[in-house]
């Protein structure tokens, strides 16, 4: 099943690396990356103010936040942001996918996923349900990635949760992803913290048991970041369930050939700020 997550997520992360994406961000009057990437993520929502994107977002700098939002609505309101997000992907996708654009598996794929989103209950996600009310494309990959989109910031929603029923604030998850090795060293620049943040973030989860002395994870802290996960794929779990084994087998095979041209482009660095792995696509899921 987490191949699966896996698989929906890099078919949503490539708006993030897209080089389309500077320029067509630009155009629409976001100034920088940062701004088209806290405009068009949370653009779903409203013009909401900074504090409602840090809290959705959770493991970025509140600063960080702070400096593209509100001011972004000012120069591109969430209508456009989200038209030009959509643009990004398309021109995108087309060019990573080719031929597999209108291939009848990516219809199949965005149909199947499209059932997952339909099935979920909005309740408790509010990343979640804030994309699945955006409009379904009609050309297949865009609908796939519009599902994607929706899936994976559902799964998000149900990860923030779990991070939160675990009692680790967001600085703190970003420093354990560190010590495990499922973020990049460079995480605290990506997510915005500050070197004291990050120290005192540290030094809590040292007193907490979590981080040994050279902030390499304890066994405690071991099972503590294995017990979110746990609870992030037990709260995933009713996405795909409405697909049943059968569904969910065959939803993987349709992306495989997808996210197989979208690894080959090296579309989505490794390592990533989102933890993603390189997927092992010849593996079964």
């Amino acid at each position: 099943m987490e191949e699966i997550w896996r698989r929906l997520e890099a078919c949503h992360a490539t708006v993030y690396f897209a080089p389309e994406a500077r320029s067509v961000s630009a155009a629409a009057g976001l100034k920088g990356f940062w701004m088209g990437y806290f405009a068009s993520r949370s653009a779903a929502l409203g013009a909401v103010p900074a504090d409602v994107v840090t809290a959705v977002f959770y493991n970025f700098a509140p600063a960080r936040v702070a400096r593209a939002i509100p001011d972004a609505w000012t120069y591109c309101p969430p209508e456009a942001a989200l038209t030009a997000r959509l643009k990004v992907v398309d021109q995108s996708l087309r060019h990573l996918l080719g031929d597999l654009v209108a291939a009848p598996s990516t219809a199949e794929a965005a149909a199947l996923a499209r059932r997952a989103v339909d099935a979920c209950p909005r309740a408790g996600r509010p990343l979640f349900a804030a994309h699945a009310a955006q409009p379904v494309p009609a050309e297949p990959h865009l609908a796939l990635w519009w599902a994607a989109t929706a899936l994976r910031e559902l799964r998000g929603d149900g990860h923030i949760a779990a991070l939160l029923n675990a009692g680790l604030d967001g600085c703190e998850a970003n420093v354990v992803s560190v010590a495990l090795g499922a973020a990049p060293q460079q995480q605290r620049d990506f997510r915005g913290w500050t070197e004291v943040e990050w120290a005192a973030a540290t030094d809590r989860l040292r007193d907490r048991g979590w981080l040994a002395a050279d902030a390499t994870l304890t066994a405690e802290g071991r099972r503590g970041r294995q017990a979110v996960e746990t609870a992030t794929e037990r709260l995933a779990e009713p996405a795909l369930a409405i697909l049943g084994p059968e569904g969910i087998h065959r939803l993987g095979e349709y992306l495989r050939p997808l996210v197989q041209r979208i690894i080959d482009a090296d579309a989505i660095p490794f390592p990533n700020a989102m933890g993603l792995p390189r997927l092992r696509l010849n593996d079964s899921h």
